[in-house]
């Protein structure tokens, strides 16, 4: 009996588009990342716009990588939790550049998610990322 598994194929899948299907990460230290919203060194959430609020928060990832001796390309996840999704899509344009100012072109397996709320009420987007830094 054939396994249902075998019968997939991946080039049925969509191309991705600023994202990836699958990441399989070298041999290395996990890094997990709390959630990173558009907070400021005060603690007060800064920017007023969904863009302006990724901007921060992509920031804020790159900086407590940075802490964990981690860089952005061993991002090997990345979920993105915003409080309004319609909001997000409308402001790619806006994001895009963003994402490659503290991302560069490195595309981790990334998952976006619409919620209610956050915990500051003031943010609109919350990043939270899992890096592998290689041995």
């Amino acid at each position: 009996m054939t396994s249902p598994h075998t019968l997939l194929n991946p080039s049925e899948l969509a191309p991705p588009r600023g994202f990836s299907h699958v990441v399989i990460p070298t041999v290395g230290r996990l890094v997990f990342l709390a959630g990173q919203a558009a907070q400021l060194s005060d603690g007060t959430v800064g920017g007023t716009t969904m863009a302006e609020q990724f901007d921060i928060a992509a920031r804020n990832v790159v900086t407590a990588l940075a802490g964990a001796g981690a860089l952005p390309q061993h991002l090997v996840s990345l979920q993105i939790f915003v409080t309004d999704v319609y909001a997000y899509r409308t402001a790619l344009k806006e994001i895009g550049p963003s994402y490659r100012r503290w991302f560069g072109n490195h595309y981790p397996a990334i998952a976006l998610f619409e919620i209610k709320g956050l915990f500051d009420p003031a943010a609109m987007i919350e990043l939270v990322g899992i890096a592998v830094v290689p041995d």
